[in-house]
This record gives structure tokens, sequence and C-alpha cells, in this order.
């Protein structure tokens, strides 16, 4: 027997490199080793040769719970799992009330490490209800962000907060060092053109990308980074899907701000030529695919090392609030926790667009922004032994195969570059080939890292 619980050896990729002959060495469920060619002894050796073994990928945007005994954290973490992510950060905007006070956290907290096989962390947010003064107990009790919109996506549960309230709560929230969060949305513009085409009995599949104008993006995003700048804060637009929106976030950052950046994998990787005409409200996001043209703008930013990370905004909606034949009437969102990774994997590699990338993406940059990078996000010693096992094998996406609430997507029939084999979180198995094997109860809330100066 060796010093070592596990030994897993294959092709190795994070932030910082790629090793075709590498091995990584954990125990007591983190990594304590990493190596290239003949490894050490273990307990156990996991030989995935020829198979790419990456970091467990962390999603930053999950909705778990906006939908009342729809889904729920557990059988989000188990879709988490078989998508190779094994931290979850779940939105607050919860059925029927936001996660807006300590107790509300703290019951949230007690979902997660009751019925979750994977780890999660946790927004919280907000609102009049409570007050701002809520936000101590929020961040003293292990909150990673907060998440604020400038529209009214569901009236009590996903409320708007206006300009001069979301400027207090920036400034209150700054001293933290958490970010900020905002669906960036103009409310009044958006209204305006949904009436203005309903009237006019234009309602039809392609009619939301034309209701939500770039425009009605983009000036959201600049208020956003604007109160940033103001407040000091750290200003972060959550979902990006305009090349505006990434100028816009360079310029903020370039003049020394804190502004941080997000897009979606289905902002990448599907366009509304091809997957809004063939789903329909299927497609249906907020903001909406985007022609092709744009998506590809897109790319040229994730090339460039502009873009924080990329999420999923997974959202298990039953297709019977998809099926509307007036768009407008139809939810948005959509299921995506399985889809993520090798979606942005084969994106990346359909651009040439180096691998580490990946990582980069869906590990390193979101532990940094939610401030888990201490314990998540990478092969460095001491850090969780969280990783994924990925099959090079080309394959068209099936959703009725996913362990989500709901088995469609508008990712049904793309050609992935790379499956899931098996991910393992804090160096336990807990997804392999299709099957679960972590339990409920065996993921763990996730509490970030305030330096004494932020606290």
């Amino acid at each position: 027997m060796g010093d070592f619980d596990l030994i897993v050896r294959g092709r190795l990729v994070d932030a910082r490199e790629i090793v075709e002959d590498g091995w990584l060495a954990v125990r007591d469920g983190r990594f304590v080793m990493r190596g290239t060619g003949t490894p050490p002894a273990g307990r156990d050796t996991l030989d995935a040769h020829g198979q790419w073994v990456m970091p467990g990928v962390i999603d930053g945007q999950v909705h778990a719970g906006s939908q009342a005994n729809q889904e729920g954290l557990g059988r989000a973490s188990n879709a988490a799992a078989a998508g190779g992510i094994t931290v979850m950060v779940d939105m607050p905007y919860d059925d029927p009330e936001p996660v807006a006070t300590r107790s509300q956290l703290d019951a949230k907290i007690a979902e997660v490490e009751r019925d979750c096989v994977v780890d999660v962390a946790l927004f919280g947010t907000l609102n009049e209800k409570h007050g701002l003064a809520a936000a101590a107990g929020l961040i003293d009790g292990g909150v990673c962000a907060f998440k604020f919109s400038t529209f009214e996506a569901s009236p009590g549960r996903f409320p708007r907060v206006e300009e001069d309230v979301l400027f207090e709560a920036f400034r209150m929230i700054g001293p933290s060092g958490l970010a900020c969060g905002v669906h960036n949305q103009m409310q009044e513009l958006t209204r305006k053109n949904v009436r203005r085409l309903t009237q006019a009995g234009d309602t039809g599949w392609d009619a939301f990308l034309r209701a939500h104008t770039p425009l009605i993006e983009n000036l959201a995003t600049a208020l956003i980074y604007e109160i940033g700048a103001e407040t000091g804060a750290r200003a972060h637009a959550v979902h990006v899907s305009t090349a505006r929106g990434f100028e816009l976030g360079n310029l903020y950052r370039g003049a020394g701000h804190a502004s941080s950046i997000e897009t979606c994998v289905q902002y990448l990787m599907l366009n509304h030529e091809d997957h809004t005409r063939r789903f329909g409200a299927r497609a249906k996001h907020y903001p909406p695919i985007r022609p092709r043209a744009e998506t590809e703008l897109l790319w040229r930013h994730v090339a460039n090392g502009d873009c924080t990370f990329v999420s999923s905004d997974h959202v298990s909606w039953g297709l019977e609030r998809k099926q509307n034949p007036n768009v407008f009437l139809n939810a948005s969102g959509g299921p995506g926790l399985e889809t993520l990774l090798p979606a942005l994997w084969t994106g990346c590699e359909q651009h040439g667009i180096d691998l580490r990338m990946v990582a980069r993406l869906l590990c390193d940059g979101p532990a940094h922004h939610f401030l888990i990078d201490k314990q998540k996000g990478g092969f460095e010693a001491g850090h969780d032994a969280d990783l994924v096992i990925l099959d090079p094998r080309v394959h068209a996406y099936d959703p009725s195969r996913s362990l989500s609430a709901v088995q469609w997507s508008a990712f049904e029939g793309m050609q992935f570059n790379v499956e899931v084999v098996s991910t393992f979180c804090r160096g336990r198995l807990v997804y392999n080939r299709g099957q679960i094997c972590g339990s409920s109860g065996d993921g763990r809330f996730v509490r970030p890292t305030l330096t004494t100066k932020n606290q």
C-alpha cells in the first residue's frame, strides 16, 4: 500500500499547463502532489490513459430552486456530477422567496448538506421586504456573492432593484470583497418593445430577439459598471451576450475598476439562425440567443482572455412552460448542467483556442471570482481533489438520458468532442459512466475566504 489514497493518471489540463503523461496524488480528499511519468504507489489507482483529466468544474450560475417542487438542489447536483461539475454556485431567486436573510441562507445550507452529492456555494440577494441591513448577516453566513437585477423577472421572487438602491447595496457590500452580480436588462425599453410587438401580433419564434435589442443589454451593462466605479465594489455583469458588453468591461477594467464579466455557454454555441429557428421557445433565454455573427465576435473575446468565466444559467423548466405560440409568454432559460463542459470544450477546439482556456473559464476563473480559490479550481497541493475524466469521443448529445429534472435541451443533437466519464468530489467518486456513485449528503457548503481587510 502506498502513501496516497488515490493516484490518477492521464492527460492533465488545468489553467496553467497541459501534461500529456501526468499523474495526481490524493490524500484525505486533497491533492498533495502532481508529476509526470511513473507515479508513486497509492491505495487505489485510476489509469485514464488517452483521456483528459481536468479540475472539477465550478458552474457560477445555477437556478435549482426557481420552480417549487420541480428540481431542487439535490436533483440538480446529480446532473452537475454527470456534467463534471463539482461546485454548483446557486442563485438566490428561489420559489417562493429569494434568499435575502440569514435565516433563509441557513435553511438553504441545510438543504445542501442534506440532499447534494457535489459541493455548493450560494448567492444571496437583498430586497425591500428585509432591507439592505440584511447584507451583514448574509456575508457572515457565507454567501460567495450577491445577485441583483435591473429588470423584474418575477414579482417578489426576482425583483427589479432601482439604481439608487443598487448604489447603496454596492456601497454596503463593497468592503467585504464579494462581487455584486447584476442581471443586465433595461426594464422600460424591454416592456415598451414587447408591448409594441404584441399589439402588432408579432409574437412568433423570432420576435423575442427583436424585442430584446443589444441596446437594452448594453445600457444596463454600462450602468452596472458605473455604479461599481462610483462605489468601489466589484461589479459583475452576469450574462453578457454582445461584443459591446465585453468592450465595456475592458474599458472599466482598463481604468482600474474591479469589473468582471461572464457569458453563458449558450451564447457561444447556439445561434439565432440555426437553433432558435429549430427549437423556438425551447431556445428562449435572457439575453436572447444572438445571430451567428455576434457569437463569433464573442469567441474573439474568449480567445483574448477578456472573459472572467463561463456558466450554464441552468434552470429546469418543464416543457409546458416552453410551448406557447406567443414567444413572450414562455419562460426564459433551460437546462445546462450536463452540457456546459462538453459544449465549451468543443467550441474552444473548433475555434483553435488552447484547452487551458477551458480550465481557466470553468475552474480557475470562477474559483477566484467567488473567493473559493484556496480550496477549489485547480490541482495545487492542498486543494480539494475535485476532478473530471473526459473521453475524447465525438458524440451527439441526447437529453433523454439527462439526470436533471427535465429531459430536453436546446443542445439536442449537437456534436460534442468530449464526454464526461467520471467525476470526483474531494477525492470521492460521485459519478461514473451514467451512474451516480455518491449519496445525498456527501456534498458540502462552500464558504468564500474573506481576508481580514475584507471583513
